[in-house]
């Protein structure tokens, strides 16, 4: 098999589009199938990189904690003096434990793959000579390809075809400023930024269109190079912030603790292997080993979840970022209505002219090819689409009218225009587009055009203006002839509110999440869907307005305002700023290419299935239903993981902090070690096992009412009070082994073995929950059946036939009696110090916490300001990426 034909895209640059399409042997009309299916073969997908669940690197990942590699070292070091037991025990439980970890992680790592493969981009292509929508990992070297406003060039692309074409190529050049596009060949030696015939995988279309075939895709296009080379790396987010500060809070601990009982055993003339096989069992005894896989199995739980509901998590980390949000900023279309825009009806202004006659100017004036038999509607914006596939456009003959040269729609003009020859062979220009905008640039407006244009916005119609004006021999055209134009009429459009939007938008309120609309349409159209919903009208904004106000005034008026009306990207991006600033948790649900920015803004960005590629890569979360009830449930899931999350979070810092520490103290005051290394390590084993089972866990429904965030002041306070209350009964249970039954070492060892595991397990169903256990406050059966098996089990172990192998001697009878009633009392103890505890804790709660930067401030209103046991706290992740790259296809 022939190889697929190469070119550079330097070479492409200079050379003439007819030999382009002869070196890369394709044509103006693209690929056959046949043929684009054997390149596919030779070249590989268009991605740079998969999802796809990597083994070895969720191994590695349990594997490279420096403690954990110093412990298999030491127990290695204690094989070679003789300790052969106590290391393979140690090794065994290690083994074990990663086991544990690696299944979990990896089972979330293919939940993560299963829900890449389902979000898509796609792009208009010529293949046998008709235009499809053709997944974007499939073009290939001499796929012809038609781009439109707003998109993610897919490929590296010579352009044959250019309709004042703009591309944003900072991702590229660091250039700002959008580059002009023209199908001429460029001479010399030019670096990218000056190969103005071609446009590059990543960069996005500004202004305009075009029309041109793919040169290089994937890791051989300009963009792929860079990525493969640098590699790319994902901004952190809140959640993944507080474990890393829940990580070095419990380093601090562990490297004190460890350090110091090390030094103790040292001076009390302890063997050395030993005291450092028990320092490190310490060590790794503290921290909660479990918690990369408990975190990964809750959040790829959710994301099973979610995905039932057809909303898709690009990544895990950001559903915490989804249950944190309290302000929605969302366009209006397709979310509070239904995204079906039809045309409605012409109103010609002008006295002369006729419905069927302004229906026609506006057909013309669209930014779609007329010239043949059949018009594609494929890629194009609603509004054009709707006016073609009107019954009234069939009466339309293609070719009639000749279009000359057209200026696009871009969303800072809110307009088009073309310049047009009539059937009789006149000249003009027509210009379409917003109705404020456009009649700025009329002359001799009739005088009871803007009262109608009131009338058809108090109707909730969405308006276009159509205005004319005659010219002759005009040869291009440009902005700047946008100028003297007469008002033709209006083109209205109809989308209904959808029948469900008035029971997501209860729903969200119930969550505590405040929705604000953010339209590039009427103010008055707005409110009027939203009065037909129920929606409170807090107030209006407009662009006009907003651009007006100074930051501090805009953040007041946000406040209240929950309709803005007019909008441009820069001034969505602006409101979504403040709003965070203000303290505010902000997720903008966005489609378009005017949403991307706003996208990159928010704290959470999500977009829909049917968006355009810009604003998919820009999204974290991907709705394949564009619906606020789904979000709604998306919404509460995010709350649940993040309170399952902490539960565990809660349950680790108390019990190992208080085991621990007990094991410090006795290591120093009795005369032998109070557990051994191996013993130690079990116990952890055994007690994080039986929490695999909490991401499945019931949440209290209070914990769903408001936003919960990290508070690493909060968790240190927790363990600080809890950890002691465990070492009093385990000093408590020392005295009985000691004084009542006068146990030796090995009964001593397993009586704390069985006292340890009784009560740091049974501690979660206090902790899980704020309400009285069981009573008030049921746990799943899994996280039930799970804890009672570890205690069942911890009891086991030193009475069964390896016993003797761990180091456990026989218990006698009367010890279990006496256990009962320490765990009993214990649990109340507990019961009656977390009621004070968190009783005091919403006292001394501050009104606003710093988030995402130095002068964020957060504010909540809501009284129930947590998730599960925690308060407020913790930080915002600063910006997103500015680009985030629409090759990684499988990525987004």
């Amino acid at each position: 098999m022939a190889a697929s034909p190469a070119l550079s895209i330097q070479d492409a640059a200079r050379r003439p589009t007819e030999r382009v399409l002869l070196d890369l042997d394709t044509t103006k009309v693209g690929l056959g199938e046949p043929e684009a299916a054997r390149r596919l073969a030779v070249v590989g997908p268009n991605a740079l990189r998969t999802h796809k669940a990597q083994p070895w690197a969720v191994l590695w990942r349990q594997l490279r904690s420096p403690i954990l590699m110093l412990l298999l070292a030491t127990a290695g070091l204690s094989v070679f003096l003789g300790d052969i037991t106590n290391s393979v025990v140690i090794a065994v439980i290690l083994a074990v434990s990663i086991g544990l970890g690696f299944s979990s992680e990896f089972r979330a790592e293919r939940a993560a793959e299963a829900l890449h493969k389902r979000v898509t981009h796609t792009v208009v292509a010529l293949r046998d000579g008709k235009e499809r929508q053709l997944d974007v990992v499939r073009l290939v070297p001499g796929d012809v390809v038609r781009l439109f406003l707003g998109a993610i060039v897919p490929a590296d692309i010579r352009l044959l075809v250019c309709d004042e074409m703009s591309c944003d190529e900072s991702i590229l050049t660091g250039e700002s400023l959008p580059v002009r596009k023209d199908p001429a060949p460029v001479g010399g030696e030019v670096s990218v930024g000056d190969m103005s015939s071609c446009a590059f995988m990543g960069t996005v279309i500004q202004f305009g269109s075009c029309t041109g075939v793919v040169v290089a895709t994937g890791g051989r296009a300009e963009f792929g190079q860079i990525a493969l080379g640098l590699g790319e790396g994902q901004p952190q987010t809140e959640f993944q912030q507080g474990l890393k500060r829940f990580s070095y809070l419990l380093l601090q601990v562990a490297v004190v603790l460890t350090t110091l009982i090390f030094i103790a055993n040292l001076l009390l003339g302890r063997p050395f292997i030993e005291s450092l096989l028990f320092s490190l069992a310490i060590a790794v005894g503290i921290t909660p080993q479990l918690l990369p896989a408990v975190v990964s199995t809750c959040l790829a739980t959710g994301t099973r979840m979610l995905a039932r509901r057809n909303v898709l998590v690009k990544r895990l980390v950001c559903i915490e970022d989804l249950g944190d949000m309290d302000v929605l900023v969302t366009d209006k279309t397709g979310t509070l209505t239904e995204g079906r825009i039809g045309f409605s009806k012409a109103l010609p202004v002008l006295p002369d002219l006729s419905v069927a006659e302004l229906f026609v100017l506006g057909l013309v004036s669209t930014e779609m090819d007329f010239s043949g038999a059949v018009v594609s509607t494929e890629g194009h914006n609603p509004l054009d689409t709707a006016l073609w596939n009107a019954p009234a456009a069939r009466e339309f003959v293609p070719g009639s009218w000749k279009r000359v040269d057209i200026v696009p729609f871009d969303h800072q003009r809110r307009m088009s225009s073309v310049l047009v020859s009539d059937p009789a062979g006149n000249q003009r220009i027509i210009s379409k587009g917003a109705p404020e905008d456009l009649m700025r640039l009329c002359v001799d407006v009739p005088p009871d055009a803007h009262s109608r244009l009131d009338e058809l916005y108090d109707q909730g119609a969405r308006v276009v203006a159509v205005a004319t004006r005659a010219t002759v021999n005009l040869p291009g055209l440009g902005i700047a002839d946008e100028r003297g134009l007469r008002l033709a009429g209006f083109l209205t459009f109809q989308d209904n509110p959808k029948p469900n939007a008035k029971e997501s938008l209860v729903e969200l309120a119930a969550l505590g999440i405040t929705v604000k609309i953010a339209t590039g349409d009427n103010a008055r159209v707005a409110e009027k869907v939203c009065r037909e919903l129920g929606l409170v009208l807090g107030g209006t904004l407009t662009g006009i307005q907003m651009d007006a106000m100074t930051d501090e005034h805009l953040i007041v008026a946000a406040r209240d305002a929950n309709i803005f009306a007019r909008v441009s990207p820069e001034q969505k991006a602006r409101l979504i700023r403040l709003l965070r600033q203000d303290g505010s948790a902000v997720g903008f649900l966005g489609d378009g290419v005017n949403d991307a920015l706003g996208l990159h803004k928010a704290d959470v960005g999500i977009s829909v299935d049917s968006a355009t590629d810009v604003a998919k890569d820009a999204a974290d979360i991907v709705l394949m239903d564009k619906d606020l009830g789904v979000l709604a449930e998306g919404v509460r899931d995010g709350r649940r993981i993040f309170a399952n999350t902490m539960k565990y979070v809660l349950m680790g810092t108390s019990s190992n902090f208080g085991n621990m520490f007990s094991a410090a103290t006795a290591s120093v005051v009795l005369s032998f070690l109070p557990m051994l290394p191996g013993q130690i390590l079990l116990n952890n084993l055994l007690y994080d096992t039986g929490q695999l089972a909490i991401p499945g866990d019931n949440v209290d429904k209070e914990q769903m009412f408001a936003p919960s965030h990290w508070d690493i002041s909060l968790i240190r306070r927790f363990m600080l009070l809890f950890g002691p209350i465990s070492s009093l009964f385990d000093f408590a249970t020392f005295s009985l082994m000691i004084f009542a039954f006068h146990a030796a070492q090995g009964e001593f060892r397993a009586g704390w073995f069985i006292e340890s595991i009784a009560t740091q397990t049974l501690i979660i169903f206090a902790i899980r929950t704020r309400r009285v256990p069981f009573l008030r406050s049921r746990p799943s059966m899994g996280l039930l059946g799970s804890a009672l098996g570890v205690v069942a089990l911890g009891i086991f172990i030193p009475l069964s036939p390896v016993a003797g192998l761990l180091g456990f001697d026989p218990l006698p009878a009367p010890f279990f009696l006496s256990l009962l009633g320490l765990t009993v009392v214990y649990l109340v103890l507990v019961e009656i110090a977390k009621s004070w505890f968190f009783s005091r804790s919403e006292r001394r709660a501050p009104t606003s916490r710093k988030r995402g930067g130095p002068h964020h401030v957060h504010r909540r209103a809501s009284r129930f300001s947590v998730a599960g046991p925690l308060g407020p706290g913790g930080a915002r992740v600063a910006s997103k990426q500015v680009v985030r790259s629409s090759a990684d296809h499988r990525a987004t």
